[in-house]
């Protein structure tokens, strides 16, 4: 506990660059719980230490998010970054070999965003031999002895309370007795990245609501596979008062819904986006919450270099969960949220330099 209290004291000045933030205790646990900290960067380092990044994939604009705020923070410190991606969450093959590939590159530490949370028990040594690694974003088996030996830090929210906001945010709109609503749930892949705990927390949030989830349809995120489901939707059900899900089948949703001459059905995301956000500007989208993408990004190569630094570091962080409506789209908020929209994908950073 007063180490805990140390390291917290030395990230929570008083500078202007000090950002709130969530610290989680104890780390890595379910049961733990979160406290509101003020942390501040890293702004030099003693090496060009090198850090390897595998992605699951950077076919939409949250992991394209990652990916600005990840080299843009590498670029500011003068470390060396290597961005992999495995191209989907069904490439697990992939993103193993991408590991392998970190470890021969040399990397002194792997971010991994995971394609699974489980596919990696009793295999991370096997991968990436002794290099420390730090999760980010999606989740991992933290009960498994092999992870814990290498995982020594994680940034990301709790995906659970990205789909309990977007709930609560229906469930105010529509209690009990108010009259009952029909949704079409669209999560995204239904048995990889975050989709599982934001369905449960979606779950919660509505279940003394008048709202009814009438059917469920999964696949990746991917704008043709998104857009089959809806056409599948609008066949199968005609009494549709939302549609609710990923950001992708939200960007979707607005021009099929358009396409097919549509007007009575709304649209709820349960994360941001590019296409997200324009659709909250424009009124047709009315609810996105967001975990800070860019953000999420650069306290994850924050956490890293302070460990390869030898320097106190928050083990279990995250950003704070930020809800949008078309009325209040904080411009802060947004910044770190998404990457510009000028910003293309980059895949190597070195003396401050970014590479694509």
């Amino acid at each position: 506990m007063r180490i805990l209290f140390f390291i917290l004291m030395i990230l929570s000045t008083q500078s202007a660059f000090a950002l709130e933030v969530i610290s989680y205790q104890p780390p890595f646990q379910t049961d733990k719980k979160p406290t509101k900290i003020q942390y501040s960067f890293l702004t030099s380092v003693t090496k060009p230490w090198k850090v390897c990044a595998v992605y699951p994939h950077l076919k939409d604009s949250y992991w394209l998010s990652i990916n600005y705020g990840m080299v843009e923070q590498a670029k500011k410190l003068g470390i060396t970054l290597k961005v992999l991606e495995a191209g989907g969450y069904s490439n697990l093959d992939k993103q193993q070999s991408q590991l392998k590939a970190c470890h021969r590159w040399g990397a002194d530490a792997i971010i991994l965003g995971t394609v699974d949370a489980h596919a990696y028990n009793g295999k991370l040594s096997s991968l990436i031999g002794n290099t420390p690694v730090f999760l980010m974003t999606n989740n991992i088996d933290f009960t498994d002895p092999d992870i814990r030996q290498h995982v020594k830090a994680k940034v990301g929210v709790n995906w659970y309370d990205m789909g309990k906001a977007a709930g609560t945010y229906l469930a105010k709109l529509h209690p009990k007795g108010s009259g009952k609503v029909r949704i079409a749930w669209l999560p995204g892949p239904q048995l990889r990245g975050g989709t599982k705990p934001v369905t449960k927390g979606f779950k919660a949030a509505i279940a003394n609501s008048d709202i009814e989830i009438v059917t469920t349809l999964w696949d990746d995120n991917s704008k043709e596979l998104q857009r089959n489901l809806l056409q599948q939707l609008f066949t199968d059900y005609k009494n549709i008062d939302y549609i609710v899900g990923g950001a992708v089948a939200a960007e979707v949703a607005i021009s099929e819904l358009r396409t097919n001459h549509i007007t009575n059905i709304k649209i709820v995301s349960t994360y941001l986006s590019h296409g997200v956000y324009r659709g909250l500007r424009r009124h047709k989208i009315l609810f996105a919450p967001t975990d800070k993408m860019a953000e999420q990004a650069r306290l994850s190569i924050d956490q890293t270099v302070r460990y390869l630094e030898k320097k106190p570091m928050v083990l279990d962080i995250s950003p704070l969960i930020v809800d949008l409506t078309p009325q209040h789209l904080p411009a802060e908020v947004i910044r770190n949220s998404l990457s510009p929209a000028e910003f293309r994908p980059s895949f190597y950073v070195n003396d401050h330099h970014i590479s694509r």
